[in-house]
């Protein structure tokens, strides 16, 4: 029933709530070791360093070195592409774009329902269309976690016309759960959202002391008010 409801949202560019959290450092964590393994081979981030990486996210320049750098470039240059750009214009025609505006452009909702709308279709070259984002030139990255998908059609609107997907059925379960695919994609999209802009980080903690500031300031503009008015009938 949860496939059949991604495929719902998704019909006429609607999608789902992602529900991420960039205060979740636990969840950038994660997000960053999917991304690393399943998407990195085709998607650079170009405008993130894995040195701003290790800093946001809690991480020694060892573990970010040993776990999430598959290229060996210095750990103070931006994550690259694995794929080299010969190889991905003989599979996809051109290089697959950069993902570290993605969530700025689209949204993490639409991220979230994108990874989630994935679905088997022979006609398309490599096998897999998108629901949310029909005829996507790429396949599902995550199908041995999320599994196989196949559409639900409906009835042409007019002759002649393609028959809209109305519903996703999951035909053979992943390696994990639902549940827990629901997780790792809210993970990608967490990880996503903290690439397009690494500063909202900070800004959020800045933000915090500002709303501190503001309210001591505001106490002792009342304090003085009192004070100044206090022989004022």
């Amino acid at each position: 029933m949860l496939a059949s409801t991604v495929a719902g949202a998704a019909e006429g560019g609607k999608t789902l709530q992602a529900g991420n959290d960039l205060g979740d450092r636990a969840s950038l964590q994660r997000g960053a070791q999917l991304f690393m393994n399943y998407c990195s081979g085709c998607h650079a981030l170009k405008y993130l360093r894995y040195s701003r990486m290790a800093q946001d996210l809690g991480l020694s320049e060892e573990e970010v070195m040993n776990n999430l750098n598959f290229t060996g470039v210095p750990i103070g240059e931006p994550v690259p592409v694995t794929m080299p750009k010969a190889e991905a214009e003989k599979w996809f025609g051109k290089m697959p774009p950069d993902l570290s505006l993605i969530s700025r452009v689209r949204g993490s909702d639409w991220v979230y329902t994108y990874l989630k709308s994935f679905y088997l279709d022979p006609s398309r070259p490599l096998g897999w269309n998108n629901a949310l984002f029909p005829n996507a030139s790429m396949p599902n990255p995550l199908w041995e976690m999320q599994g196989l998908q196949h559409a639900v059609h409906g009835k042409p609107e007019a002759p002649g016309a393609d028959a809209p997907v109305t519903g996703l059925t999951l035909a053979q379960p992943g390696n994990v759960d639902p549940g827990q695919y629901d997780q790792a994609v809210r993970d990608i999209t967490n990880f996503l959202e903290y690439a397009g802009e690494p500063a909202a980080l900070k800004r959020q903690k800045l933000g915090v002391w500002v709303i501190l500031f503001l309210a001591l300031l505001t106490f002792l503009a009342y304090l003085l008010k009192k004070e100044y008015w206090k022989d004022v009938h």
